[in-house]
């Protein structure tokens, strides 16, 4: 199982010092991936740790490129409906390439109404913009002459560039818990991102994506990721209104119950886990990923 730690760019005043910080420590200890989370613009009224002092995941991905060699960077999630499909392709294709081929591109369709009107975008269309975008992603990453049409978009006696350095592609990572959330992974992706969920949810989710992957006629089988809150006892120290995580399941305890949960979540087929740290001051977040380098990590190897 792989492990990383989301970048705490949001919920907290600013500090470029301290975000690099993070990053090389989760690069030096050894951990698999650095990820950026993706919200634009909140309404005030929601209560989310993204509302305030959020940067922007697709300026935050490439400024990872350039301050890292060897982890992967990851989006958890990044929201297809929010933007015009074709830019954000060829943005992520460049930081692929920027990143000498280290981007996992995790996307869902989003669910906070608010925002969605804000910018304009209507809210019932997300599914649907979400698979188109999808559609174009993939086609803009695998032909360099790209020719699809979509029910918004026509492409074609274009080149497409630059192309990503991973072959086929970079891998999609498809997050949600709905029934459409499965199914789009079978039509369109290579594996379920989940998010803060126990056993038995991702079990569940687990076998339905298996289900839909079978019955979309896919071979081999999907990949399964996990995106959750770690709040390790005797190290996690509150940066925030803990409120905010509002009920949603944490690993949560000593290092050592920790570890059992990964290693639960492990036999369940997962195979990376987004550790989401944002929760908590700086100097606590870099004692947690030293603690999961040094006495959790190496109770998860085979």
């Amino acid at each position: 199982m792989k492990l990383g730690i989301c970048l705490p760019h949001y919920g907290r005043p600013i500090e470029v010092g301290r975000m690099l910080e993070v990053v090389r420590r989760a690069e030096e200890r050894g951990l698999d991936s650095v990820w950026v989370t993706d919200h634009v613009i909140v309404p005030e009224q929601a209560s989310v740790i993204y509302r305030e002092d959020m940067l922007d995941p697709l300026a935050v991905l490439p400024w990872l490129a350039g301050v890292t060699n060897r982890v992967a960077l990851g989006t958890s999630v990044v929201i297809l409906p929010y933007r015009s499909p074709i830019p954000v392709a060829k943005l992520l294709a460049s930081v692929d390439v920027l990143s000498g081929g280290r981007l996992i591109v995790g996307a869902a369709i989003g669910w906070l109404e608010g925002e969605f009107e804000t910018l304009g975008v209507p809210f019932k269309e997300r599914a649907s913009r979400s698979d188109e975008a999808l559609e174009l992603m993939r086609a803009l990453w695998t032909q360099e002459h790209p020719k699809i049409q979509t029910k918004r978009h026509r492409v074609q006696d274009v080149v497409a560039s630059p192309m990503p350095i991973q072959k086929p592609r970079p891998p999609l990572y498809i997050g949600g818990s709905s029934d459409g959330a499965y199914r789009r992974v079978a039509r369109l992706g290579d594996g379920w991102h989940a998010s803060s969920m126990n056993h038995d949810a991702f079990r569940q989710g687990a076998d339905t994506v298996r289900r839909a992957w079978s019955d979309a006629g896919r071979e081999g089988s999907p990949f399964f990721s996990l995106r959750i809150p770690i709040l390790v006892a005797g190290v996690h120290r509150p940066a925030v209104d803990m409120s905010l995580i509002r009920g949603r399941h944490t690993l949560n305890g000593s290092a050592k119950q920790i570890a059992d949960e990964l290693r639960g979540f492990k036999a369940l087929g997962c195979g990376h886990v987004a550790l989401e740290v944002s929760y908590s001051t700086f100097p606590a977040i870099l004692e947690t990923i030293d603690l999961v380098a040094e006495k959790i990590r190496p109770q998860l190897a085979d």
